[in-house]
């Protein structure tokens, strides 16, 4: 189970394995780099090979893979970007942000399907992001984040897979 949740074969597998799930957004390839929603990552080279010919992949993040950027001290493994929070849940040691954004129609479509697949409830499109307890941040508020950029997955939306897993 750690070697699926860690390294999903595909999107359902992604999908299926975590609470809350992997949050899916689209990814735009742009040569080395890769743009989402909020902020453009580069690509490791070995990473930008294995998606050259793709101009749409959707992004796998899990929600423990962000955090409050100000709590972070080492930003260099990810990058920093700005984000509104909508809704804020306090679970004590720990709390989830929700942050919305668009997605192209392509990815929207192929989530929907996904939902089907996993007969899991259909919500909007959001990243459920993880927060430490410490963290301030506040509903409406706009605030910086961070991504480990470590833990980011890279799927083909034809046909489901993790085009960036690493084998065994």
């Amino acid at each position: 189970p750690r070697e699926l949740y860690e390294q999903p074969v595909n999107l359902f597998v992604a999908g299926f394995i975590g609470s809350p799930p992997m949050n899916f957004m689209p990814a735009t390839v742009r040569g080395d780099s890769i743009e989402l929603p909020f902020v453009t990552v580069p690509l490791p080279a070995e990473t930008a090979r294995k998606v050259e010919g793709h101009d749409l992949l959707i992004a796998g993040v899990r929600p423990e893979h962000f955090e409050d950027a100000s709590l972070v001290s080492d930003t260099s493994r990810g990058v920093t970007f700005q984000a509104t929070i909508d809704v804020i849940e306090w679970l004590g040691n720990e709390q989830y942000a929700y942050v919305p954004f668009e997605t192209s129609p392509e990815v929207a479509a192929r989530l929907t399907e996904l939902q089907r697949e996993l007969e899991a409830e259909s919500s909007r499109t959001q990243l459920v992001v993880s927060l430490d307890a410490a963290s301030r941040v506040g509903e409406g508020e706009r605030t910086q984040l961070f991504m480990n950029t470590a833990g980011m997955h890279l799927f083909d939306p034809a046909t489901g897979a993790n085009l960036t897993q690493k084998k065994g």
